[in-house]
């Protein structure tokens, strides 16, 4: 079970890049954004509830990895990008321009981490504080991916 959650934390690996692991755990996420970003064409309600269990999954996932770490919120631990990528592109039609302009602001709005991000970096602890973080950053990027493209 260690492995499969490690492989799950770190995106596939992507966590171990020797730099910018954040950056490469959110490349990782992109054909999963942009597939999930396709289910909108199913249901809106279907995304919103596909969103849900993925925070929920992710969270569980980033507090075993946590602890399977030795520390919390290790820059090894990627899936909280990857469900950030998620949330900059629900309920948005996809294409390409809003994936990449969404991927952009996301790396900007994820190493700013505006109000509440921060709060939830800094002060929630376990997996949720390490996911929670980001997917505020996936809903400012979200926002913001609306008006631009």
């Amino acid at each position: 079970m260690r492995a499969v959650i490690l492989f799950l934390a770190t995106g596939a690996y992507s966590g171990y890049a020797p730099i910018a692991p954040g950056t490469a755990g959110s490349l990782v996420a992109l054909p999963l954004a942009f597939l999930f970003a396709h289910s909108l064409a199913v249901s809106p309600l279907l995304q919103g509830g596909l969103l849900v269990l993925a925070i929920g999954g992710a969270c569980w996932v980033a507090d075993k990895a946590d602890r399977y770490l030795g520390e919390h919120d290790s820059s090894k631990i990627v899936i909280d990008e990857m469900i950030g990528m998620v949330t900059a592109v629900a309920w948005l039609e996809p294409s390409v321009a809003r994936l990449v302009v969404a991927f952009l602001l996301f790396r900007l709005f994820d190493i700013l981490k505006p109000p509440p991000a921060r709060y939830c970096d800094e002060r929630v602890p376990g997996g949720v504080g390490v996911v929670l973080d980001d997917v505020c950053a996936g809903l400012y990027t979200n926002l913001l991916v609306r008006v631009l493209v």
